[in-house]
């Protein structure tokens, strides 16, 4: 076979030798990684802009000092953290698409409000809780439209400093008791409870929060006396599409988006089709709905005729049937019950299980290590943040640090 030459006749195989001496040499310098190097390489990882000088050389002292956390939370010190690395991170969650490009809303900054406070991060699913911005100039808090974050957003706000933490009740007139993190903040709502029957909310919930769909979660060993009338039991003439498929994961879900029975997202669909100016309602204690006669909204009774036969909604009573058979290993916190009544009580049943933990975990490890947990190594040290997740009071912020820590390079 001919040799190739490069244009200049040199020999291909000089230059691609070279090239490989370079990689070398550039790998053993990672690999070697001064305290310096990975100092900058934890703030790069948390922050995505470079460091000051004198909070490198902060940063420099923690290490050599063996103080890598403390390295990693100056880093955190950066608005950059709060305004890029966290709204990117937590964007995805508020929105169908998971696109990283919507707008910031009452949900992103609930959640970066919660990391900045280091407050119980499992209270992002049941806390009366709310961030909104303080600043002159801000349009109030609107519970029909997201103009007060977008302006944030417009005038490039620093997060870190303006957001302000409050109470649903409080901004949105939702009685206390009806609140859910941000399940019931405005942005999920317009999401995930805008028409259908409110399971989107519940899938996603799994999606977002427990790392993982309602696929894997499907278990045909459970009772369908919650399943409702819309779910017929012989889609196309074929019973076994329904006693494979439907059954498995509707025998779990409806029973426990029976919680969210009293919400909907309300729009005029004529003048305003995408509901950008839509609102959370909750019918209270005393409120009945037109269509129903109860307080249970209409959408629970959609398609009632293709199961006549099915469950009726009543209330909002929910029940966890995942407790017992293959999805015990969900890890459900023994010191629950297992059942309740509305969105509060299921969101804490969600976020207080071993799964909710391990993919706040995981999700950090990955945003922070750009890759997913991928060897026996990696996988300890997720398990290690766990552990020291629910040692320090389920602050988000330390797993953010732990993870960068242990992406630095030695």
């Amino acid at each position: 076979m001919d040799e190739i030459v490069t244009k200049d006749s040199k020999p291909l195989k000089l230059f691609s030798a070279t090239l490989g001496l370079i990689l070398s040499l550039l790998m053993i310098q990672a690999a070697q990684a001064g305290p310096r190097e990975q100092a900058k390489r934890i703030h790069d990882r948390l922050a995505g802009v470079p460091p000051t000088a004198s909070v490198l050389d902060a940063m420099e002292t923690d290490i050599t000092n063996e103080d890598n956390v403390a390295a990693a939370y100056r880093a955190m010190d950066n608005s950059a953290f709060y305004s890029v690395t966290l709204k990117n991170f937590v964007t995805p969650w508020t929105n169908e698409a998971e696109t990283v490009f919507a707008p910031l809303n009452d949900y992103t900054a609930t959640v970066i409000g919660i990391v900045r406070d280091d407050i119980d991060i499992r209270e992002m699913l049941y806390g009366d809780i709310l961030y909104t911005g303080n600043s002159a100039g801000l349009s109030a808090y609107s519970n029909s439209n997201n103009t007060h974050y977008e302006q944030m957003e417009d005038q490039a706000l620093d997060l870190k400093a303006v957001l302000q933490q409050s109470t649903q009740s409080s901004i949105t007139g939702l009685e206390a008791e009806a609140t859910a993190g941000v399940l019931t903040s405005r942005a999920a709502a317009k999401a995930f409870l805008i028409d259908g029957t409110n399971r989107a909310q519940f899938r996603f919930t799994l999606i977002n929060h427990l790392c993982g769909d309602l696929e894997p979660l499907k278990d045909t060993t459970r009772a369908a006396d919650r399943i409702r009338q819309d779910i017929a039991r012989s889609p196309g003439g074929d019973s076994r599409i329904f006693n494979n498929s439907c059954y498995g994961c509707h025998a779990g879900m409806d029973p426990m988006i029976q919680s969210f029975a009293y919400y909907n997202y309300q729009y005029d669909v004529e003048s305003d089709p995408d509901g950008e100016n839509g609102q959370l309602v909750y019918n209270s204690a005393g409120a009945t709905d037109p269509v129903t006669g109860t307080r249970v909204q209409a959408k629970y009774f959609n398609n009632k005729a293709n199961f006549p036969y099915g469950f009726i909604t009543e209330d909002d009573s929910w029940d966890n049937y995942w407790r017992a058979g293959q999805n015990s290993n969900v890890g459900w916190d023994e010191s629950l019950t297992g059942s309740g009544n509305g969105a509060k009580s299921m969101g804490q049943e969600l976020s207080h299980s071993a799964k909710f933990a391990q993919c706040q975990v995981e999700k950090v490890f990955a945003n922070v290590c750009l890759r997913k947990p991928g060897n026996a190594a990696d996988r300890a040290q997720v398990q290690s943040m766990i552990t020291s997740l629910s040692d320090n009071n389920f602050e988000l912020k330390r797993t953010f640090a732990e993870s960068a820590v242990y992406c630095m390079g030695e």
